[in-house]
């Protein structure tokens, strides 16, 4: 009776898990749809108010907890780099989320659990199995039918793209070791939205582009869709474990597919659609090998 409901609490929290991960997918999604809807702004302030409206958002439960703001001294260098490879991984991500369909820049995005089997090696000492190796070529493969390699600078945008994937896995990686030291989750994204906003806040200075009262609505629902994104996605991790779950963030790119279409007419051309058949297809056998070896 009890085995019983022990694996009903499980299928329980799972179905939480992948309620919150749909929820997070749809929140980044709406974040990148603002961002671009936002209109004609510098890469820089676009990427200012985001992270400044999510540091408001993280600071509400930081100020309500017992331990306010406080850092653990020994993660300190790994939050720095966390926040750096995450802060030029976004303004990457925005500069294509500019300049390409949004798909697709959801989509070399979402490289970023394969970046992170790589950064793996040299952050956590984890050795990749072959398996991890042939999916991780595979999905690489994928981003080249998206970036389509010309040579010429119309390429610059996609190759932002897969720089922003890369920044993200680096620093998915980094809050990973961070976890694992026993580092608050609201105090890393406060950290990452702090730092992103100060790196970029100099930008404004020097290149600040006057906004509608609309631009500014769009840039508030951005940081507040991302924060959503940042804490579904935490929450989901809580509820079970990455490889039962995983697999339904990559709902973000049809999400994405399915706003970009109804409103801004955007079609996937077909070199781009084989390409998220490839990287969503591996991502989907990674997730049924993790589940398989786990029973």
């Amino acid at each position: 009776m009890e085995e019983r409901k022990s694996l009903s609490i499980k299928g329980n929290d799972k179905i939480k898990g992948i309620i919150c991960i749909l929820l997070a997918a749809f929140g980044f999604s709406l974040m990148t749809f603002f961002v671009r809807i936002s209109g004609d702004l510098p890469t820089m302030q676009k990427a200012f108010f985001r992270n400044a409206v999510a540091a408001v958002v993280v600071l509400v439960p930081i100020l309500k907890s017992k331990e306010k703001f406080h850092v653990h001294e020994k993660c300190a260098p790994d939050i720095f780099f966390r926040c750096l490879f995450g802060t030029s991984g976004l303004i990457c991500n925005f500069y294509a989320i500019d300049r390409l369909p949004i798909a697709d820049a959801n989509m070399l995005n979402k490289l970023s659990p394969f970046f992170a089997i790589i950064a793996s090696i040299f952050i956590l000492k984890e050795i990749p199995s072959t398996f991890d190796w042939i999916t991780t070529i595979i999905a690489f493969i994928g981003a080249l039918f998206i970036v389509r390699p010309t040579g010429g600078f119309e390429m610059i945008p996609a190759l932002a793209g897969v720089y922003g994937g890369m920044g993200a896995g680096i620093a998915y990686t980094f809050v990973r070791k961070l976890g694992k030291k026993g580092e608050r989750t609201e105090i890393i994204v406060f950290c990452f939205s702090i730092f992103s906003s100060l790196v970029t806040a100099p930008f404004l200075i020097f290149d600040y582009h006057p906004m509608t009262g609309r631009q500014l609505l769009f840039l508030i629902l951005a940081g507040v869709f991302a924060s959503l994104g940042q804490f579904g996605i935490t929450t989901a991790y809580k509820f079970a474990p990455a490889k039962e779950i995983s697999v339904f963030d990559y709902t973000q790119v049809i999400f994405a597919a399915i706003l970009g279409f109804m409103i801004l007419g955007e079609v996937p051309v077909w070199m781009s659609v084989a390409g998220y058949v490839l990287i969503i297809g591996v991502a989907v056998v990674r997730w049924h090998k993790a589940r398989t070896d786990k029973t």
